[in-house]
């Protein structure tokens, strides 16, 4: 089973961080391939209609969330950083609609880090929200919970 931790720091950051047992270029392929993403991301029950990644400095990131009541919810970002298979940042430009932005929060600054040790992978999600209301606002809409069990969907996808 994978370790997963998650730690409130510094006031309007959360950090986010699992352990999977498979080698980095995997977990990087199964986090970068719209193909992969749009079979793990979100939470249990959420399943995805699209997904696009431009994965290139300045490019755009777009997933489009369907919940279980038939809503969907818009997951965009642009991409800032690209150091292949060790770190992606992307800045949301999700719309002010909902504060979880599907995984993306509005006006927050997103860094995934992929650490190789031996054949596991330490993924560590840090998000830099604007301010710690708006970081409160996207747990109590889930944000947390939500990448937990998008997290454990992801590591049935590196199986």
């Amino acid at each position: 089973m994978p370790e997963k931790k998650s730690d409130y720091a510094n006031g309007h950051e959360l950090v986010i961080t699992r352990t999977f047992n498979a080698p980095r270029p995997l977990v990087w392929q199964v986090w970068t391939d719209p193909r992969h993403v749009t079979q793990w991301w979100g939470p249990r029950g959420f399943g995805n209609s699209s997904c696009e990644a431009a994965l290139q400095v300045g490019g755009t990131f777009r997933l489009y969330l369907c919940a279980p009541d038939g809503n969907t919810y818009p997951c965009t970002g642009i991409f800032r950083e690209i150091v292949e298979p060790q770190r992606i940042v992307y800045d949301s430009t999700a719309d002010e609609s909902h504060p979880c932005g599907a995984g993306l929060p509005p006006r927050s600054l997103v860094t995934v880090t992929f650490a190789e040790h031996g054949d596991k992978t330490t993924l560590t999600l840090h998000t830099l929200f604007e301010n710690t209301t708006r970081k409160e606002a996207a747990n109590r809409a889930g944000y947390s919970v939500s990448w937990g069990e998008a997290l454990e969907r992801l590591s049935v996808q590196i199986r």
